[in-house]
């Protein structure tokens, strides 16, 4: 498995990241825990979760599940890159969610005891909370890595506009500012080209990719007549796209790779992209999606994938002279 910098940090990740949201809820616990190893054992190093993960099972479930894990065997944690998040809503207390000082202590507090761990590497913002001042963000940052609960600060779903943002405010004040931005990019979803992954080259901010598949558009045909991506065939979004879906399908069989491995292999060649965040729900899916690490696409062939699906950016050349 191969590594890069996290962001402008001298941190290392896989390029890989093992997203987890569908343990516990969807994915049983046994077979989460044998995907974890499998990840392990490839060489995946990052870990992705979040506080408010858990479905059906209740927020922070997926959390407590890590945790179980990571209990079986202490070495495991210094093993990995451990990331999660905090902001989206926690319980019906008005007060916790967002990313108010008050609720980032005390959400960040919850995380680790769920975890069972002493410190979390990566503490992303799920969502920017336009209520609360960068200032206030910051001063609970700097609190927790002062008291040692947090290494680096990440954001997720940002406009490029916030990541600058923050980004000033951070160095004014000689602070290292975010790291990473965790952003919906794939094939399909392309306008994170306009401004958030030039902002985050500009400030040495690594993108990881999230939702690489399209939510399983770009999975190719579904081999389960009952399953999640049949259903998601017969959506609009698959109809929208039915042509270009078709299209790419002939492309990968030439190169006799899998839809799934050649969209995230594609995520891997483009710029400012750190890692692509891989979320599977069985251990066979992993197994077959690790492939995307190895895969170099050539330029015709990247060349191709721009013809199917057209690039947006950046801005403002994408709208303007």
């Amino acid at each position: 498995m191969k590594v890069r910098r996290l962001g402008r940090t001298a941190l290392q990740v896989s390029e890989l990241c093992l997203g987890t949201m569908n343990f516990g809820p969807l994915t049983p616990r046994e077979e989460s825990f044998d995907i974890l190893g499998d990840a392990i054992a490839a060489g995946v190093n990052f870990i992705d979760t979040a506080d408010q993960y858990g479905g059906r099972l209740g927020v922070g479930a997926t959390e407590s599940l890590l945790g179980e894990w990571l209990a079986e065997d202490r070495s495991r944690r210094d093993r990995i890159v451990l990331a999660t998040k905090v902001h989206e809503p926690m319980s019906e207390d008005i007060n916790d969610r967002g990313l108010s000082a008050r609720h980032i202590q005390r959400a960040c507090d919850a995380s680790l005891k769920r975890l069972g761990v002493d410190h979390i590497d990566l503490y992303q913002m799920h969502h920017i909370d336009r209520a609360a001042p960068p200032e206030e963000i910051w001063q609970a940052m700097d609190r927790l890595i002062a008291q040692g609960k947090i290494t680096y600060v990440g954001s997720s779903n940002f406009p490029g506009w916030a990541i600058a943002r923050f980004n000033e405010k951070a160095a004014a004040s000689h602070r290292l500012g975010l790291v990473c931005e965790q952003s919906l990019y794939n094939l399909v979803e392309r306008r994170a080209e306009l401004e958030v992954i030039p902002a985050c080259q500009a400030y040495g901010v690594g993108v990881i990719a999230w939702s690489p598949l399209a939510g399983g558009l770009l999975a190719g045909a579904p081999t389960e007549p009952n399953g999640r991506r049949a259903g998601e065939q017969a959506s609009e979004g698959a109809r929208a796209h039915a042509q270009r879906l078709a299209d790419f399908a002939v492309l990968c069989a030439g190169l006799g790779r899998s839809p799934g491995v050649v969209a995230i292999a594609w995520l891997l060649h483009q710029p400012g992209v750190t890692a692509a965040i891989v979320g599977p729900r069985r251990r066979d899916q992993f197994a077959s999606l690790l492939k995307a690490s190895e895969l170099v696409l050539e330029e015709a062939v990247l060349s191709r994938l721009d013809a199917i699906f057209p690039p947006c950016g950046p801005a403002p050349e994408a709208y303007a002279w």
